[in-house]
């Protein structure tokens, strides 16, 4: 089941967030200011038309005497100027788009490379699906709203100042009654915005619980279909797709209410309008000319009146991207850090404490390991395991004490450089979809094919390899779909083995291999662990029976800790656990 999603609030003013947004379009201030320029362009030749129009217009209805030449010379610049409101509209239209796609492609950039430095206790607390949705819709629904108001301020506010100078020489009592009513129709846009704002934020949301849902039926297809419950998870999928229909038909309600509003009060405009032309008794130039003004100028007045709501809508989408990129990264590196180098001799835990949600999952842990030891973890579920090997990689750093190699903190290393002195395995194997050497030399820089079958045959993979369709050229699928769990695991293991690490965490790494294959790996991992210092964590006691110390976990803390021999003599909490596995006579494991 997903989490419960929380209810979506706003908690920065529309132009604030815009803004924001607005500060990733000006990085590409060149093609937005030639937009800009071409916007400005478009709007003056707007202006030239109705003033080349209204003359024209006069001698070809015969309204003033003109010569045939007049008349042909109106027909050529005509079409001239025609040209030039496209060519603009067109220049104006490309680059604004260009600026706003460029926009979402470096917010998905972002977003991309801060979720990879976040901690893994983000991942844990957030659903896939919500990650998913913020990274892929929202961004589209910025970049819609970006693109159309930085589009519509380059065009309209030109084409506005234009008709309304040109209108102005033509009849200014006319125009000033016309102009009125502009101020009017800004009324009902203020009214929506807001509303447009917080249904918008509830609609992404929406789509957020939808994306949550299809990822988790396509992860967890073979349990849904196993349990029968195809109806159950139909049903979830309506509930959430309903409950998006309702507020997008909110936000579409509020959006639509707008234009009647404003044409009601236009038609009233146009009502007085021909009041006073047959008053005045305008000419025909003057009076198309006026009504087409009119119609240029209240068609950009309309667009910069949805500009408010278009801002409130992107607001919307980019408070929940901001949302992401504004989350602390809890596992930095330090100006400071420098890259490991020489061999590890020792790892230590000093005092190291840690807690999620100041929930303590780890208490007091102090041990230290000489290089070559040989560490087993055991313990019931919940005890800390998985969380104490998380410690080494730094997925996560301790809330008090420390964990140092070679006596040094691992915070004063890199990254980077710490992780490639560590290998690992885990209980749920990650495999992408690509090819099987491409899997395998995850992680390794310049693995040649020699060094890749190799890892394979070490890992007892290369067999089952080579009868694949190609090879170690196969693709496996998303998640390695096209291989079974044991040959998923080879895979993953044959991984470690080619990285080589000084350090290798076992996470149940034998888990889910059959017992032919469980000695084979083995046999593998036994050759491979020689020198090096392992930790691996095993609930099936007869794989770390051999192990050099075993960890007894409870709670959080080391509750036991020596070889097989001392724990089973000693008569704790570890005999407990192998005369649970090994009464009457069952072989571990079975």
């Amino acid at each position: 089941m997903s989490r419960k999603t929380p209810a979506p609030t706003l908690t920065k003013p529309a132009w604030e967030t815009y803004r924001r947004l607005l500060d990733y379009a000006f990085r590409y201030r060149g093609r937005l200011l030639l937009g800009l320029a071409c916007g400005v362009l478009f709007g003056a030749s707007n202006a030239l038309i109705m003033w080349v129009m209204k003359g024209g217009l006069d001698r070809v209805f015969n309204v003033i005497e003109a010569p045939t030449r007049d008349v042909i010379l109106f027909l050529l610049l005509f079409p001239l100027l025609g040209l030039l409101r496209g060519l603009t509209e067109y220049a104006s239209k490309y680059y604004v788009q260009w600026v706003g796609n460029r926009v979402v492609m470096d917010l998905r950039d972002a977003m991309f490379a801060h979720l990879n430095r976040l901690s893994l206790g983000y991942f844990v607390q957030s659903r896939t699906g919500d990650i998913i949705a913020r990274t892929t819709n929202d961004t589209t629904v910025v970049q819609s709203s970006v693109s159309t108001v930085i589009e519509d301020i380059a065009k309209e506010p030109m084409t506005i100042v234009a008709m309304t100078i040109y209108i102005l020489t033509l009849d200014p009592i006319l125009a000033l009654i016309s102009l009125v009513l502009f101020p009017i129709c800004i009324l009902p846009v203020m009214m929506f915005g807001r509303r447009v704002r917080r249904y918008a934020r509830e609609a992404q949301q929406r789509i957020a619980d939808l994306v949550s849902i299809i990822q988790e039926n396509v992860a967890c297809v073979r349990i849904v279909k196993a349990f029968g419950m195809e109806q159950y998870e139909q049903g979830r999928f309506h509930e959430q797709n309903a409950k998006f229909f309702s507020r997008i038909m909110k936000v579409t309600r509020a959006r639509a209410a707008i234009e009647p509003i404003i044409v009601f009060i236009t038609t009233i405009g146009v009502c007085f309008l021909l009041i006073y032309v047959r008053s005045v008794q305008m000419t025909a130039g003057e009076f198309f000319t006026f009504a087409g003004s009119m119609v240029m100028l209240y068609t950009p007045v309309k667009k910069l009146s949805r500009v408010h709501l278009q801002i409130e809508q992107a607001a919307a989408s980019a408070e929940r991207i901001f949302d992401v990129l504004d989350t602390p990264v809890q596992v930095v590196e330090r100006p400071e850090a420098t890259g490991f180098t020489g061999t590890v001799d020792r790892i230590t835990f000093e005092q190291v404490a840690f807690q999620y949600d100041h929930k303590p999952v780890l208490e007091d842990i102090s041990l230290e390991i000489p290089a070559g030891t040989r560490v087993a973890l055991v313990g019931g579920s919940g005890a800390g395991k998985t969380t104490l090997l998380s410690l080494l990689p730094r997925f996560y750093d301790p809330v008090t004490g420390a964990v140092r190699i070679n006596g040094r903190d691992l915070r004063e290393f890199t990254l980077a450089s710490l992780r490639r002195q560590i290998g690992l395995v885990t209980q749920d194997t990650v495999l992408f979809n690509d090819t099987v050497a491409r899997n395998i030399a995850y992680g390794t820089d310049g693995a040649d094919r020699e060094a890749i079958i190799e890892a394979a045959r070490r890992a007892n993979a290369h067999d089952f390899i080579t009868v694949m369709d190609e090879g170690y050229d196969t693709v496996i699928g998303e998640l390695g779909s096209r291989l079974s769990g044991g040959q998923r695991q080879r895979l993953a293991i044959a991984r470690a083995m080619l990285r080589n690490p000084p350090i290798m965490l076992l996470d149940e790494a034998t888990s889910a291999l059959d017992t032919e294959s469980e000695r084979l790996v083995q046999a593998a991992l036994n050759e491979l662990m020689k020198g090096r210092t392992v930790f691996a964590i095993a609930h099936r006691l007869s794989t770390i029976i051999g192990s050099d110390l075993i960890l007894v976990m409870d709670k959080g803390r080391i509750v036991e800790q020596g070889n097989h021999e001392v724990l089973l003599a000693r008569g704790g909490l570890y005999k407990k656990l192998y005369d649970l596995q090994f009464s009457d006579g069952a072989a571990a494991g079975s």
